[in-house]
C-alpha cells in the first residue's frame, strides 16, 4: 500500500494533529517554551511544563486541559529524573520533547568570565542532552517519538547583534547533537530535530527589542526585512512535533526571515 493511498490529499491536513500524544516542554514558564506548550495543546497534545519557577507553571496549567506542571531544574540530574518519570506515571507514555530551557549571557569573549560561559552552556547544551537522553529511552522502549531542540541561527553561522561566545558554542554543540541523536536512534523510531530561530521577542531578547537601534539593525540584517512574530515559529513546532514530518530527523529547521540565506 502506498502511503498516497494511507494519506489521502483531503486528509493531509490531519497529519499536523496531535491528538492523544503527550509531549514535555521544558523552558515552559516563560518565552517560546510558554507558547509552544500552549501550541501543542492547542493540536490535541497531553503537556507536561518543566520549569524552575513553579508560580508560573501552576498558573499555565491552570489554562492548558489536562496539563501537568513538574518544577524542574534541567541542569539537575535528580529533577530530570523525576520530570520523565511524574510524565510517565500520569500519561504512560512520551511523545515528544521540545528542549526550550535556555539562557544567554552577553560578553565580548576575551572578557567572559569562565563561569558565565559554563553556566550557559550547561543549560543550553548539557542540561538538553540529560534531558533528551532520559526522555528518549522512554521513546526508544516504545519505538517511536520525536525530540525537537531548540537551537539558534547563532548555532549555525557566528556573529549577531551582541557578543554571545557561550551561546553561540551551546547552540552550535546542540544542532550537532541533533545530527548524532537522530543517526543513532533513527531506526529504533526516534525522530530527533532542531528548530533555529533568528531573532524573536521573548526574555532572554528584551534588551534588544527595547532599542529602535538595535531593531533597525534587526531589519538590516534579515532579508524579510523585520524580527519574527511568535507565531510564525507555531508553524514549524508543529511540523516536527507530527506526523507530518515523519520522513525528517537530523534536520536543522531555520526559522529566519532568510538571515541565513545572506
Amino acid at each position: 500500500m502506498t502511503r498516497a493511498t494511507r494519506f489521502p490529499v483531503e486528509d493531509a491536513a490531519r497529519l499536523f494533529r496531535l491528538d492523544d500524544r503527550v509531549a514535555i516542554v521544558t523552558g515552559a514558564s516563560s518565552g517560546v517554551g510558554r507558547r509552544f506548550a500552549g501550541v501543542l495543546t492547542a493540536a490535541g497534545a497531553k503537556v507536561a511544563l518543566a520549569a524552575r519557577r513553579a508560580d508560573r507553571l501552576e498558573k499555565l496549567a491552570r489554562e492548558l486541559r489536562d496539563s501537568l506542571p513538574v518544577q524542574c531544574d534541567v541542569t539537575k540530574e535528580s529533577d530530570v529524573e523525576t520530570l520523565v518519570g511524574k510524565t510517565v506515571d500520569r500519561y504512560g507514555k512520551i511523545d515528544i520533547l521540545v528542549n526550550a530551557a535556555g539562557t544567554a549571557d552577553p560578553h565580548a569573549a576575551a572578557e567572559e568570565p569562565l563561569e558565565s560561559f559554563r553556566e550557559v552552556v550547561t543549560l543550553n547544551l548539557i542540561a538538553a542532552f540529560s534531558v533528551a537522553q532520559r526522555a528518549g529511552r522512554a521513546m526508544l522502549r516504545q519505538g517511536s517519538g520525536s525530540i525537537i531542540n531548540i537551537a539558534s541561527v547563532l548555532g549555525l553561522v557566528g556573529g549577531g547583534l551582541r557578543p554571545l561566545p557561550g551561546y553561540a558554542a551551546s547552540k552550535g554543540g546542540l544542532v550537532n547533537l541533533t545530527r548524532q541523536l537522530a543517526l543513532e536512534w533513527a531506526a529504533r523510531g526516534v525522530r530527533v530535530n532542531a528548530l533555529a530561530p533568528a531573532y524573536f521577542e521573548s526574555e532572554l531578547t528584551a534588551e534588544i527589542f527595547a532599542s529602535p537601534k538595535a531593531l533597525e539593525a534587526i531589519s538590516r540584517m534579515t532579508p524579510l526585512g523585520r524580527p519574527g512574530l511568535p507565531h510564525e515559529l507555531d508553524g514549524p513546532l508543529l511540523f516536527l512535533a507530527s506526523d507530518a514530518s515523519s520522513y525528517v530527523t537530523g534536520h536543522v529547521l531555520a526559522v529566519d526571515g532568510g538571515f541565513l540565506a545572506r
